[in-house]
């Protein structure tokens, strides 16, 4: 497992540690129950606090994407179809909105956005 901390990013540590571990578990770099490193070891890995660690755990764990064995550590929780394409709808949302606005910004109308996906679509079939 790789976290790299962005020093210059506007986002919180633990958040940066959490998006990161998602994102290689959604995409499958972190296999169904691979243990993860110990939140101590992590912190000392990265030189932050070790609440910083746990804090991102913590969301991790609550959103499903981890589990906890009391003496054991923690490890990626097996992988919930409805919760990852959730997280996916999720990103789609956001790309949408970005392409919004940036379609927005060069006068291209909702016509003209679906034209455009369309196009790309047909051409990954």
């Amino acid at each position: 497992m790789q976290v790299l901390i962005d020093n210059r990013s506007g986002l919180p540590i633990y958040d940066q540690i959490y998006s990161q571990i998602k994102a290689q578990i959604i995409s499958g770099a972190l296999g169904e129950d691979t243990l993860l490193p110990s939140i101590r070891n992590l912190a000392k890995d990265l030189r932050i606090s070790v609440i910083t660690t746990k804090r991102a755990y913590d969301e991790l764990e609550k959103e499903g994407f981890i589990y906890t064995v009391a003496g054991k550590g923690c490890f990626v929780a097996p992988k919930n179809v409805e919760l990852l394409r959730e997280e996916n709808l999720r990103q789609i949302e956001r790309h949408i909105e970005e392409i919004a606005r940036l379609a927005g910004a060069c006068g291209l109308g909702a016509g003209d956005v679906a034209e455009m996906v369309r196009l790309i679509m047909e051409g990954e079939e």
